[in-house]
């Protein structure tokens, strides 16, 4: 048989990055799925690799020390390569690392963040002109420090063929499972998070999970009344002359000043406020219809309601109830822990 036509015995080289600073969560996602032994898979599964970019022993998170016996000579075999997160989104990325990442990218090896570790991949220039996700509380400095990035603060993660990044911590799962499902298939994918006893793919983004703006201090003062009265009358319509003649103010100058509290007009914020009534309705209000979920944070309509969730949340809101409302159960059903 010609050398071309071999079937390929060994899978993948993924190469995970330890570094001093270790995100040890990011680190043993990567291991579970992608390094844990799986038999059952065959001969062409995954070969795992961690690879030291820079002397040890390193610290990593939890008080744990690692000693990691290959270096960055081991990223030249790398099919995937993963940067389980990293020590700060401003700390610097060594240039050794960062030359090797590069020539990977060159190469045709898969390059994926999780986490902070979009820090790495933003310094070494492989996200310029392309899209990127990160944890949602990092996404303002890393837009700020690389603007030629679109970076997505609204997806779990995103695939730019070769060029992967996920959010939070947890979207690491679902990044890892989706590389599988594109390496292996559906069905291995679904074998995999049935061990690690996940959801095989997960519907919505984050920012369902982001926690409620606080107000900027100063301006809050003023128009923090006139919030808590649009917050009363969420079912209302709330014209911004309206809001305007409440707040004593022209409309261009309310317009102004509530965007400088708030961070958002007027219109986006009152829908944040019904998305946010309409979420906890849900959580905690199991027995209330949909539609009257949707009159009572002010959509009006389940059509309206179901169209915002999908465009802000990526979830419908019967998923939502779904996934939410058990998890509140669980949590309400939960013995306390027991005094000290």
């Amino acid at each position: 048989m010609p050398n071309s036509e071999k079937p390929n015995l060994l899978g993948p080289h993924v190469v995970t990055l330890v570094y001093d600073g270790l995100c040890t969560f990011e680190f043993g996602v990567a291991y579970e799925i992608f390094g844990l032994p799986r038999p059952e898979m065959g001969d062409d599964w995954y070969r795992f690799s961690s690879c030291a970019i820079e002397d040890g022993p390193l610290r990593a998170a939890g008080g744990l020390t690692v000693q990691v016996d290959k270096g960055l000579d081991v990223l030249t075999d790398a099919d995937l390569i993963v940067v389980p997160g990293w020590r700060g989104i401003g700390a610097p990325v060594p240039a050794p690392l960062i030359a090797e990442l590069q020539a990977a990218n060159r190469r045709g090896a898969r390059i994926m963040s999780l986490c902070s570790g979009v820090a790495v991949l933003a310094a070494s220039g492989l996200l310029a002109g392309r899209k990127a996700t990160t944890h949602w509380r990092y996404v303002d400095s890393i837009a700020a420090r690389y603007p030629n990035i679109s970076v997505d603060a609204d997806v779990l993660y995103v695939d730019e063929d070769r060029v992967l990044t996920a959010a939070g911590s947890a979207a690491a799962i679902d990044l890892c499972l989706h590389v599988v499902r594109r390496d292996f298939g559906p069905d291995i994918a679904n074998s995999v998070a049935r061990r690690l006893v996940v959801p095989p793919h997960r519907e919505g983004g984050q920012a369902q999970y982001i926690e409620t703006p606080v107000l900027r201090q100063r301006e809050g003062a003023r128009l923090g009344p006139l919030l808590e009265w649009m917050r009363e009358r969420l079912q209302e319509e709330q014209p911004i002359a309206t809001l305007a003649a409440r707040a004593g103010m022209s409309v261009r100058t309310f317009q102004r000043r509530f965007e400088a509290t708030t961070g958002m007009a007027p219109g986006e914020w009152l829908l944040g406020e019904r998305l946010r009534r309409a979420r906890d309705l849900l959580e905690k209000q199991t027995a209330i219809s949909l539609d009257d979920v949707a009159v009572a944070s002010g959509f009006g309509s389940l059509a309206t309601m179901r169209h915002h969730f999908r465009e802000r949340l990526a979830v419908s809101p019967s998923d939502y109830r779904k996934r939410f409302a058990v998890l509140k159960a669980r949590r309400d059903r939960s013995d306390p822990l027991p005094a000290p």
